[in-house]
C-alpha cells in the first residue's frame, strides 16, 4: 500500500515537471503584467437648461468632427440676440450722430441767420460812421451817436455769435462724449457676441471624430444646465492601464515602448508608455491573478499604436525591455 502511494506521488511529480499544466505559475518565464483597456469619454452638455428639441446621434454611431449632436430649445437666446442687435444699432446711431455734428438743414438755418446778422452789422457800421460825422459838425446830437454805437455793438455781437454757432455745428461732439459712445458700442457688441455664443452652446458639435458611447436624454425631455446629453469616445482617448510590481518599476520610463497581447489579437501589438504613477498600491481587485495577488505594484498607462480596442478588454503586457 505504501509503495503504491509513493509510486503515485512520483508519477504525479514527473507529470507536473514534464507537462507543466497551465494552472501552475511559470516560475522560469519572464513576468507578464496584467491590465485592461480604458477609454476617456467626453461628456457633452449645454450650459443652459432647456427642452431637448432634437438629438441627432445614436448610441454606437461613429461620427465625424463637427457633427451636430443635439439641439436645446433656442427660443430664449434667439430673442436675446434680437434685443442685443437692436441695442447695438441704437448705440451705433448715437455714435454717428456725435461724430457728424448737426444736420445740413440745421446748418442752413444757422447760415441764413448769420447772413442776416452780417447785413445788420454792415448797416449798423454805416449808420455809426454817418452819425459820427454829423455829430462832429453839430448836425446830430450826442444821444444819436450813442444810439448808433449801441446798435453797431449789438449787430457785431450777434454776427460773432452766429459765426461761432455755425462753426460749432460743423464740429463733432466733445471727445469725452465720443469716447463714452464708443465704449457703449463696444459693450453692446460684446453683449451681442455673448448672446450668439449662448445660442451656439445649445447646439454643440463633435470636437473630433468619435464613437457615440452613450446617450442620456431623448427628444422632448427637459435637460438641466450642465447635464450631459451624449458621451463621446475618441480613438486617441483609448489607453492601456496595467500594473507593474515594484521590483520591475525601475525599468519603466515615459515614452518607452511596450508590447501587449489580448484575446482575439492575432499577434502582439505595440504601445507607448504615457504615464507612470508616482505612488504604489496593492494589486486592484479588477486584476484576477493568483500570482499577482497582494503584490505592491505601480499603475502605468500606455497609448496603443493601433485602433479598435474596446474599453474593458483584458490585456497582458509582455516583459519590459
Amino acid at each position: 500500500m505504501k509503495r503504491a502511494l509513493v509510486l503515485l506521488i512520483v508519477l504525479a511529480a514527473v507529470t507536473i515537471v514534464v507537462l507543466k499544466p497551465s494552472w501552475l505559475p511559470r516560475l522560469d518565464a519572464d513576468p507578464i503584467y496584467l491590465g485592461y483597456v480604458e477609454g476617456e469619454t467626453a461628456l457633452i452638455a449645454a450650459p443652459t437648461a432647456g427642452r431637448l428639441t432634437a438629438r441627432l446621434v445614436e448610441r454606437g454611431q461613429s461620427i465625424a468632427a463637427g457633427t451636430l449632436l443635439f439641439q436645446i430649445d433656442p427660443a430664449t437666446p434667439q430673442a436675446q440676440i434680437a434685443q442685443a442687435e437692436a441695442v447695438l444699432a441704437q448705440s451705433n446711431a448715437q455714435l454717428q450722430n456725435l461724430l457728424t455734428g448737426k444736420r445740413d438743414l440745421e446748418q442752413q438755418i444757422v447760415r441764413a441767420q448769420r447772413r442776416e446778422a452780417e447785413a445788420a452789422y454792415t448797416l449798423a457800421a454805416r449808420e455809426l460812421s454817418r452819425v459820427t460825422q454829423l455829430t462832429a459838425t453839430g448836425a446830430a446830437s450826442r444821444a444819436a451817436l450813442d444810439q448808433a454805437r449801441s446798435t453797431f455793438d449789438q449787430a457785431n455781437a450777434r454776427n460773432e455769435e452766429l459765426k461761432a454757432l455755425e462753426q460749432t455745428g460743423d464740429l463733432p461732439a466733445r471727445d469725452q462724449d465720443i469716447a463714452a459712445a464708443r465704449a457703449n458700442v463696444a459693450a453692446q457688441t460684446a453683449a451681442l457676441a455673448q448672446a450668439r455664443l449662448r445660442l451656439s452652446d445649445l447646439a454643440p458639435t463633435a470636437p473630433t471624430a468619435a464613437l457615440v458611447e452613450n446617450t442620456f436624454y431623448d427628444t422632448g425631455e427637459f435637460v438641466p444646465a450642465g447635464q450631459p446629453v451624449v458621451s463621446l469616445l475618441a480613438p486617441d482617448k483609448i489607453k492601456l492601464r496595467f500594473f507593474v510590481p515594484q521590483t520591475d518599476i525601475a525599468r519603466a520610463r515615459i515614452g518607452g515602448r511596450i508590447s501587449f497581447r489580448c484575446d482575439g489579437c492575432t499577434a502582439p501589438m505595440a504601445a507607448t508608455i504615457s504615464y507612470i504613477s508616482p505612488r504604489s498600491e496593492f494589486t486592484p481587485p479588477v486584476i484576477y491573478s493568483d500570482a499577482a495577488r497582494q503584490k505592491l505594484v505601480f499603475m502605468l498607462e500606455a497609448r496603443p499604436d493601433a485602433a479598435g480596442l474596446h474599453p474593458g478588454l483584458p490585456v497582458e503586457i509582455l516583459p519590459l525591455p
